[in-house]
């Protein structure tokens, strides 16, 4: 008997992690195989992957719409299979459709099977999605026993909504991104944001198109790549710019070198969450530079550990930059700053809230405290 007790409790805790892997390029991509790949050092926890976008052999995914029919059944024949074995799942989620195709069968079978679900959502276009979808999303999300999100800003979107998530910051391994001390600051820009019309990088172009009138010699490496890749590149023919260099989408083991290339981080969505690209500059010692979207003033400080300035204001970003390249003090203070709140992101300060919301979850305690705190928000109503 005591035997068998032993067993029981040597029995690891097991987690399937729902999130998008490699072909897509994006932050729930490198946070989901970031903490993957720290969750398998770590005993008594047992955490595997099961991709939204599964990969498979098949003539007929070159069809575009066809691809998408086959690859989500595939996905939920998968979901079929895997989720009985697990005690938590952990499911990652954007907004709009991808909420649809992705998190809501997710949820809706852990529930068949009993299992507890958190929904680590990430789109700076929560408070949108929640509103225009608000009879799906806003049901769907109360189906999940805990809602985690990677910044305070969208704990405060939630709440306007009623409804009740914790924060878990992004984890950002320091130790993988090189910090360089940049004294002197030279114009040598950087802009990692993806070819999507809500990262504005035409923003960032006609920024740098101000910054190249005063300064000559600046430089840009624009790493990307999406569907306004033709319109950007076209912008940078039109506004005549010199020394871009268009490096299109890199793989995260590789953006280590294309930081250390840099000096100075441009960053200029009007929609945002909480970027990794930020922390990761931070990390390095990149002074950041940006427009105040969303999420993005919860994690930098303007004058402190960064520069704001109004979403979609060009003139101001050009500003900022040159403003920063003329003042040496302010840049070393900020990049100072800056890296000390990397501490935040740290696997050491992520670690054990992960670990202990998984344990919680599995043996009941915060799927009841959520239940509690959603009942709170709804008699506030």
């Amino acid at each position: 008997m005591a035997d068998k007790k032993q067993k029981i409790e040597e029995k690891p805790l097991k987690v399937l992690m729902v999130a998008p892997a490699l072909p897509i390029i994006g932050g729930q991509t490198v946070q989901a195989a970031r903490l993957l790949e720290k969750f398998h050092e770590e005993p008594g926890i047992q955490v595997d992957l099961q991709p939204i976008n599964p990969q498979f052999f098949s003539a007929l995914q070159k069809v575009k719409y066809l691809r998408t029919v086959l690859t989500s059944a595939k996905y939920i024949s998968d979901l079929l299979i895997k989720i009985p074995r697990y005690d938590v799942i952990h499911i990652f989620s954007a907004s709009y459709y991808s909420f649809l195709l992705a998190p809501t069968p997710a949820v809706l079978i852990a529930r068949l099977f009993g299992k507890k679900t958190i929904l680590n959502y990430r789109s700076g276009e929560a408070a949108d999605h929640l509103k225009t979808w608000k009879r799906s999303a806003i049901p769907t999300v109360r189906l999940f026993d805990a809602v985690v999100a990677p910044s305070g800003y969208l704990v405060d979107v939630f709440a306007d909504f009623n409804l009740k998530a914790q924060t878990i910051f992004n984890f950002v391994n320091t130790e993988h991104y090189r910090f360089r001390q940049r004294k002197p600051l030279r114009p040598l820009f950087l802009s990692n944001r993806n070819f999507e019309a809500h990262y504005n990088v035409s923003c960032t172009l006609r920024a740098f198109a101000l910054i190249q009138k005063n300064i000559p010699e600046a430089q840009i490496l624009v790493v990307g790549d999406g569907y306004e890749k033709d319109k950007l590149h076209h912008l940078a023919e039109e506004l005549n710019l010199k020394n871009i260099e268009f490096l299109g989408a890199v793989a995260p083991e590789k953006m280590r070198e294309i930081y250390d290339r840099a000096d100075i981080y441009l960053n200029s969505p009007s929609i945002d969450n909480m970027p990794n690209s930020v922390i990761e500059a931070f990390s390095c010692g990149l002074p950041v530079i940006s427009t105040d979207a969303g999420g993005i003033p919860y994690i930098m400080e303007n004058e402190k550990t960064g520069l704001l300035v109004e979403v979609n204001d060009h003139e101001a970003l050009g500003r900022a930059a040159i403003r920063i390249l003329e003042s040496d003090k302010l840049a070393q203070d900020i990049i100072a700053n800056a890296r000390r709140e990397c501490i935040k992101y740290s696997w050491s300060n992520v670690r054990g809230q992960w670990l202990e919301t998984y344990r919680e979850l599995a043996s009941g305690k915060l799927g009841f405290k959520q239940k509690v705190e959603i009942e709170k928000c709804l008699e506030k109503s």
